[in-house]
């Protein structure tokens, strides 16, 4: 936060954009090239423009502002909505989400947004496309059981599901193989080294590259299992109240299952990972939280040989240690 710094919450949808600055001015303009350029003459050097990651909508608003060299912070809508929360707002509109976005800028440290370059553009557009496949493909197989266990199906319709499942995988395979060889254009040596880490597949290792860009979006391991929402939620209020821990699961779904696959190979091969799960399972904890814990050690592990530069070395545990 600066008090030389005019800051704008700006609340997007569809169609328009709600604007509120510092000195409370209200704006709102259509949420295409006209409004931007209407919006950049309210702007100076001395402006920060700061939205939420609201599905599509912000990316163009926040493009076209980054380049002027407006100042941009795209804020988690989670860290929003907590701070509206805490101010007791009772009005929910899209001009009072712009003046509460604006005081969220004023109140808290922005962390300024750089954008995305083209390929990386591209392999979260893939990314996203194999989860829509991935989710089709496990519906049309389930289809196709579901047709066997009639015990006298269709045949039509046994080869039109064969025929759909069929195509679906090819493109999966496609999309897969394309997003490989995107990521080895930038990340060769980052995807090497993650894939050293025993138990961590070639899947994972590629979407934690894809996801958060190379390991730039995060400073800390924390704040990566944060996204991946395996930080524990601990209920406890004096004697009365002492809920089991939990894991926060407000993250990266196909992050974390992800990771949750990965957990069962790295307990058999990974000495750090079996070395936790035999811990909490020892202590009478159940299995699937033991298993959350070794998906929790293997983004540190693989935080810790992103920063470190190295491959994962069994015997070097001071590196995968101090990175987390």
């Amino acid at each position: 936060m600066s008090k030389n710094t005019n800051y704008f919450g700006i609340d997007i949808s569809k169609d328009v954009f709600d604007v509120t600055d510092s000195k409370d001015h209200h704006y709102q303009f259509t949420n295409n090239h006209q409004g931007f350029k209407l919006f950049l003459k309210k702007l100076t050097s001395s402006s920060h423009c700061v939205m939420e990651a609201t599905g599509y909508y912000h990316y163009q608003l926040a493009y076209y502002l980054l380049e002027y060299s407006i100042k941009v912070s795209v804020e988690n809508p989670l860290s929003v909505k907590r701070f509206i929360q805490m101010k007791l707002s009772k009005i929910k509109t899209d001009k009072s989400d712009s003046k509460m976005i604006c005081s969220y800028a004023e109140n808290v440290e922005l962390r300024l947004w750089q954008g995305n370059t083209k390929n990386q553009i591209e392999c979260l557009q893939i990314a996203r496309l194999l989860s829509v496949y991935t989710k089709q493909s496990t519906m049309l197989k389930n289809k196709l059981h579901g047709e066997d266990v009639l015990g006298n199906p269709s045949m039509f319709v046994v080869r039109s599901l064969r025929r759909n499942l069929k195509q679906v995988q090819k493109e999966l395979k496609t999309l897969e193989l394309k997003l490989v060889n995107l990521v080895r254009i930038d990340n060769q040596d980052l995807l090497t080294r993650l894939e050293s880490i025993p138990g961590l597949g070639r899947k994972t290792a590629i979407m934690l590259i894809v996801l958060t860009d190379g390991f730039e979006r995060f400073t800390k391991a924390s704040e990566l299992c944060s996204y991946a929402g395996l930080t524990p939620i601990i209920r406890q209020s004096g004697s009365s109240i002492r809920g089991r821990a939990r894991i926060s699961k407000i993250g990266n779904k196909k992050l974390r299952n992800l990771l949750f696959m990965c957990s069962f190979t790295a307990c058999k091969n990974n000495k750090a990972c079996r070395e936790i799960y035999e811990r909490i399972t020892n202590k009478g904890k159940s299995k699937k939280l033991a298993l959350m814990a070794v998906c929790n050690k293997l983004l540190k592990q693989s935080f810790a040989i992103a920063k470190s530069g190295l491959v994962y070395d069994e015997s070097y545990r001071s590196v995968l240690n101090t990175q987390s």
